[in-house]
């Protein structure tokens, strides 16, 4: 797991803001601009995810979004919540966007609180 952007993350959650994921990526020294890049900063994300619920906590990569028009978590994001039995696997668009945001709330709580 990359430590920098998993402090990087608690430090914004305990703030309460949301981040993007290109903001994020050059803690990796990754850029967005970059396919394999992408697909590490994904995989990256992935890990923190998956140590998040296994320490039985929320999911702290909700907060990381893509920058842009619509400002919406990847689609890996609802894969692997989905993958962890966190999400039912929803394509519709606003049981996805409720999912999200109560996901951000949880994570701003729990994080606020530790």
């Amino acid at each position: 797991m990359h430590m920098g952007i998993y402090n990087r993350l608690l430090e914004l959650a305990r703030a309460g803001r949301l981040t993007t994921y290109s903001d994020i990526a050059p803690l990796a020294s990754l850029s967005m601009n970059n396919d394999a890049d992408r697909d590490r900063i994904s995989e990256l994300s992935g890990e923190i995810l998956r140590y998040e619920v296994a320490q039985g906590r929320p999911l702290l990569t909700a907060i990381v979004v893509h920058r842009g028009n619509d400002n919406n978590p990847g689609e890996g994001f609802f894969a692997l919540a989905s993958e962890l039995g966190r999400f039912n696997g929803s394509r519709e668009a606003l049981a996805r966007l409720e999912f999200w945001v109560r996901q951000v709330q949880e994570v701003n709580a729990y994080w606020a609180a530790h």
